[in-house]
């Protein structure tokens, strides 16, 4: 049986791992993981589109609220306490998605740089 893999914004949106489903993610991404490299080489010779941009400008959101939460770093914390931080980043959802507006320049401003390396870089 084969899974349908999921987009960006539904990985973004989802509900929090158990530990057994992290860890099964992460067979599954180590297994996937050449696949992704080289889809990325590609994309990044490409300009991102608008829905690129917003979700960057989400995800960094959800890492800046994430760190407050967290009061920490959140990588070298317990299965049980990045549960509860995910929980607690979900009831935050109108804060990201104010916070990710706010952002959105920034995340274009930052494209431009990007693309302006990689065309200097050959």
């Amino acid at each position: 049986m084969t899974k349908k893999m999921i987009t960006f914004k539904q990985f973004i949106t989802e509900k929090p791992l158990t530990p057994s489903q992290r860890m099964a993610r992460s067979r599954a991404m180590k297994r996937i993981m050449p696949k992704i490299q080289q889809k990325r080489k590609l994309a990044m010779k490409k300009k991102a589109s608008m829905e690129q941009i917003k979700a960057r400008a989400i995800k960094k959101a959800t890492d800046i609220i994430r760190k407050k939460l967290a009061k920490g770093d959140y990588a070298s914390m317990t299965y049980s306490q990045k549960i509860q931080i995910d929980k607690k980043l979900e009831k935050k959802k109108g804060i990201i998605k104010k916070l990710s507006k706010k952002l959105i320049p920034s995340m274009k401003q930052a494209e431009a740089e990007r693309l302006k390396k990689a065309q200097e870089k050959p």
